[in-house]
């Protein structure tokens, strides 16, 4: 980082392709705002050709929850609510980044630098976080292939969850987690109770209403609209992994990069 010469950082991963304007567009955006620090969209690849139907089943469901994370991260940071992004796509300043201390302090975490290093930029610099919302500045990556390297993935973005300094956004996961727990419970309950059932059945209505008026817009911007048609039978797969991604994410461990994390 240190010799980097330019004024802006920016970063993506290994396994991302950026657009052709996508530093251009971003360069447009911070000479015209000049923010600190700026949040951008990533999306999950669509399916490959030779892939089974279970597989490209399962690309449309990690598509669906990774575009409904994308949205809450655009607007949380726009409206000023939490901090939240994705290393695979981001910007800030470097000499911002040197007066909050860099990584220090966050350096020996396996994840989170991303979003541990927005929350410190974000405490000393909390109205020049931004988000920029433009196609040409979309990143793409691909999804995980197995069960396995899937659930890998979320508990260990789940695991950083109790290095959060933003309460905020601790506050908003454990309610969504508590949600999700009392739903599946309540799924559970079902196949011995009637009343348990319809009560499920209207609960999950609701969420799902609830969600797909918040992701519509989302999915027009990623033009992925057809497959919300998916977004209800998601459902019940999406309670399950969440409840069990969040409490290994605490308190189990996760494979990653060869190696494993507790």
């Amino acid at each position: 980082m240190q010799f980097a010469k330019g004024e802006l950082i920016v970063t993506t991963d290994a396994d991302c392709i950026a657009p052709k304007k996508w530093l251009e567009t971003l360069a447009h955006f911070y000479k015209q705002k000049s923010p600190v620090f700026v949040a951008l969209a990533v999306n999950f690849n669509n399916s490959s050709p030779g892939d089974s139907l279970f597989k490209k089943l399962f690309k449309i469901f990690q598509s669906l929850d990774f575009m409904t994370l994308q949205g809450i991260t655009g607007a949380s940071v726009f409206k000023k609510v939490h901090a939240m992004c994705n290393g695979a796509n981001l910007a800030y300043k470097k000499d911002v980044f040197f007066k909050v201390g860099g990584f220090e302090g966050i350096d020996e975490l396996a994840s989170g630098d991303d979003m541990l290093l927005m929350q410190k930029i974000q405490a000393r610099y909390p109205d020049e976080i931004a988000f920029l919302k433009s196609k040409e500045a979309i990143v793409n990556t691909q999804p995980a292939e197995t069960i396995k390297d899937f659930m890998n993935q979320r508990i260990r973005w789940a695991s950083k969850a109790g290095y959060y300094t933003d309460k905020k956004i601790t506050a908003v996961l454990l309610l969504v987690y508590l949600l999700n727990a009392w739903l599946l419970i309540l799924g559970i309950c079902s196949f011995f109770n009637l009343n348990a059932f319809y009560l499920f059945l209207v609960s999950l209505l609701i969420k799902t209403l609830a969600e797909i008026l918040f992701l519509f817009p989302v999915a027009r911007f990623f033009e992925k609209q057809k497959q919300l048609w998916w977004f209800l039978p998601a459902q019940p797969f999406h309670i399950l992994y969440t409840v069990i991604a969040g409490w290994l994410g605490q308190f189990g461990s996760y494979q990653w990069k060869g190696r494993n994390v507790t």
